[in-house]
């Protein structure tokens, strides 16, 4: 019941807060989104041998900001679409409206921000994070 209410009053003041510059912005966001897809990016070229020269995200719409506590530090959920270019040798493909969802957690001393992945190879109730600094 205490922790009910403790995330209560955190989930009001990330979002009084949020006025004054605690909300994850657009350029957070990209930069998240671009982390996760050099992620992804690394193990395609190793399976499928491609040669990426690049990607690049344009056109981002931030459709949700949504706070919660992840390890006892608030952390946002952020759902959206952007258009993303892929650049390969010869050529650029062009995927538009592709939808996303980033886990986002500002650290204790609000000057950094971590992107949040859960472990997908974990079978524990509550997931596991794995984090990685954005800003």
């Amino acid at each position: 019941m205490a922790r009910l209410v403790l995330t209560g009053i955190l989930v009001v003041l990330l979002t009084a807060c949020g006025t004054i510059g605690l909300l994850p912005t657009d350029k957070l966001v990209q930069k998240a989104i671009a982390l996760q897809l050099a992620q992804t990016q690394k193990q395609l070229n190793q399976k499928l041998d491609l040669d990426f020269q690049g990607l690049e995200i344009q056109h981002l719409a931030i459709k949700q900001e949504q706070p919660l506590t992840v390890e006892n530090l608030p952390a946002f959920r952020v759902r959206g679409t952007y258009d993303l270019v892929i650049k390969l040798p010869e050529r650029q493909l062009k995927q538009l409206q592709q939808q996303f969802e980033v886990y986002l957690q500002i650290q204790r001393e609000g000057k950094s921000w971590r992107l949040l992945l859960p472990d997908k190879s974990s079978k524990e109730t509550q997931p596991i994070w794995r984090s990685y600094l954005v800003l």
